[in-house]
């Protein structure tokens, strides 16, 4: 059999054209935004100065979450198993709406930038700020980087046979350059741009892929017989195969399973992917930094019911297409002889994760077959550049502050620029591990290494903002337990390998015989249950510390005395004077630098952000962070939102008994 290195699909001069045309358009969109906002301050570099209306917001949040990782994967679990992993998507339509009517809300009248600043403002101290910060930094890069260098890989390899190495160096260094110039505006311009190339071009593969299977009909009768038509040739008695290996499950259609014996039980798809929804939507950086950037709490919303809508479409999109993908390809997509799968795709556990490069390359006429491409590297760059600023904005603001609490706001803006630069380094680095790591379906890894980690971060997180009563011993001690539980199922799956239906893992029923979103149920309570107990056990937290920290005080106009940084007004006064004056020599050195330098550095200057003329300045409003976040909403506007948030859970719920 060829190798995916001999099938370059992508090499006429239609699909270049269509490639290289989106890199410009991209990089003009990125330029363009660049200018637009006051990326000299630290509000304007991570927060795009605050000033966001509803449609970028709803566009980048959409973006942001839509990887390569999802069409490979999604596509790859329905061709696998059918539309059970859907749920992973259509349970995202309440989630983010607890996102804007719930969290945001409390984040905004916080005042914070980042999710572990929140954490500091309401329980005092630095450890758990601290603890957050760098776990959420490893699963940047271990999960969300890995995942998306890997879906980028693989579908590289199949499209345009070129060496992997060459092709993410240059996507991450492009990734990285609007990144470090632009900022989060950059980030968020971009992302609408590319929100729109993306469903495009998934639409015009979705209708090409049923013309080609002759329609939604005809995939509901000819899916159940995508078997491989070499296992009978193949002796699957030599190998152990049994029939339900090869042969399609027989609840394909169906989105709840069998609570014991399917792939996805039930409760699992409607709590554990809540639980770790909950976390992803809610508590997430890369997410949370999003809505932040809106200018008013009604734009939040109504880019949450954006967002929304938009992941309706990723069953219809993605996972349908790769059912297809195995209908029409079951030797290559359905493969289950190991030998055969090695040379198909380069791993022995199966290949259902080519399911949509393989569409892509054998479906698609010359010039679409460029504008997917575009669409894969739209969803892979969009996706990066997310987790770089994000990434970047908690290195700097949580952890670099801890050792230079002084540092100028110029100083923390190379600081988080630099730091991009680091995570590309790391990124690179880490392609030989993805690269190994071709094992089973790339959706399941995603979302388990996420059971096991994030229900203890949700749980805090969710009673922080609705119980007063929790204070910093319990939820410290709620993440530690929840964080050794997690472990404790962690390690030993991935000691003994998760396994496949040819190869089976030898890891103990008692440990790994749970499924993970049932793991991540138990997880989730038993945290909630050691946060509260420890805190019922230790002193509470006066409200004099928990005004517009919590939900039902948001509204509160009283003074709050803040737990965070060094208690007393003196010692507060102390800093903000040291601040100023920092502020004021800097402002003194940039003027005397800007008269002094050549006309290319000043240029060079401004398109970083780094400095700014005079009039520019003046021009500047306040800087956004340390505005009083207002959260009171038009009558009007207020009402519109709320009905389209009913609208769009009605069509969830039709959606979801539909297919359920």
């Amino acid at each position: 059999m060829e190798s995916p290195a001999d099938k370059a699909m992508v090499n006429n001069p239609a699909d270049i054209i269509i490639i290289v045309g989106y890199f410009i358009m991209v990089i003009g969109v990125g330029i363009w935004s660049m200018f637009r906002i006051n990326r000299g301050t630290v509000g304007g570099y991570f927060l795009a100065g605050r000033t966001m209306t509803w449609w970028p917001v709803g566009a980048s949040l959409f973006a942001s979450n839509i990887g390569s990782g999802h069409f490979v994967g999604l596509a790859g679990t329905g061709a696998a198993s059918g539309i059970a992993v859907g749920g992973f998507e259509w349970n995202a339509l309440f989630i983010v709406l607890l996102l804007g009517w719930l969290f945001v809300p409390v984040y905004l009248t916080a005042g914070v930038i980042t999710m572990p600043q929140y954490l500091k403002k309401r329980f005092g101290g630095s450890r758990i700020s601290l603890y957050l910060s760098v776990i959420s930094l490893f699963l940047y890069i271990f999960t969300k980087i890995s995942v998306d260098m890997f879906s980028g890989a693989v579908f590289i390899q199949q499209a345009l046979g070129w060496n992997i190495y060459v092709a993410v160096i240059a996507l991450l260094f492009i990734t990285a350059l609007y990144t470090v110039t632009g900022g989060l505006a950059a980030l968020m311009y971009t992302d609408t741009f590319q929100t729109f190339v993306i469903i495009a071009g998934a639409f015009v593969l979705t209708g090409f892929s049923f013309v080609e299977v002759g329609g939604y009909e005809s995939l509901l009768q000819r899916y159940s017989s995508a078997v491989p038509h070499n296992v009978s040739s193949m002796e699957p008695q030599r190998y152990n195969i049994s029939e339900h290996c090869y042969r399609p499950r027989p609840d394909a259609f169906n989105l709840l399973r069998d609570a014991t014996t399917g792939d996805l039980p039930w409760p699992g798809v409607l709590f554990g992917i809540a639980i770790v929804g909950g976390w992803y939507w809610c508590t997430d950086q890369v997410i949370v930094q999003r809505c932040l950037a809106a200018r008013s709490l009604t734009h939040v919303k109504a880019g949450c019911i954006m967002c929304g809508y938009l992941k309706l479409l990723p069953m219809f999109l993605m996972v349908f297409p790769g059912m297809i993908s195995r209908v029409l390809y079951p030797d290559e997509v359905g493969c289950v002889v190991p030998e055969v799968c090695k040379q198909v795709c380069g791993t022995e556990v199966g290949c259902s994760n080519i399911a949509y490069p393989k569409l892509v390359v054998s479906v698609m006429p010359n010039g679409l077959r460029g504008l997917m491409l575009a669409v894969m590297l739209a969803a892979l760059m969009s996706s990066l550049a997310s987790i770089f600023n994000s990434s970047s904005t908690l290195f700097t603001m949580d952890i670099w502050t801890r050792f230079r609490p002084l540092a100028t706001e110029r100083e923390l803006i190379i600081v988080g620029r630099v730091w991009v630069l680091c995570i590309v380094a790391i990124s690179i680095c880490w392609i030989p591990v993805v690269q190994a790591a071709q094992s089973g379906q790339l959706f399941d890894y995603i979302q388990s290494v996420s059971s096991y980690l994030a229900p203890p971060i949700a749980a805090v997180f969710l009673l922080a903002v609705f119980v007063k009563r929790v204070n910093e011993m319990g939820a410290f001690w709620g993440l530690i337990g929840g964080l050794a539980m997690g472990l404790c199922r962690l390690l030993p799956e991935f000691w003994f390998g998760t396994g496949s239906c040819i190869f089976p893992s030898n890891c103990p029923f008692l440990v790994c015989g749970i499924h993970y979103l049932h793991f991540g149920i138990i997880l989730f309570f038993c945290t909630s249950a050691l946060v509260l107990l420890v805190s019922y056990c230790t002193d509470p937290i006066e409200d004099v510390h928990l005004h517009r920290l919590v939900f039902s005080l948001r509204h509160s106009r009283e003074e709050r005395k803040d737990l965070d940084w060094e208690q007393g007004e003196k010692g507060r006064r102390a800093q903000r004077e040291a601040e100023e004056k920092r502020r004021q020599d800097d402002d003194a050195e940039t003027e005397t630098e800007v008269e002094e330098k050549s006309g290319i550095c000043h240029l060079l200057g401004r398109l970083c952000g780094g400095t700014s003329s005079s009039q520019d300045t003046e021009q500047d409003e306040p800087e956004a962070m340390d505005k009083m976040p207002d959260i009171s909403e038009h009558p009007v506007w207020k009402y519109a939102v709320n009905v389209n948030a009913l609208v769009m859970m009605t069509v969830a719920v039709f959606m979801w008994g539909y297919y359920a």
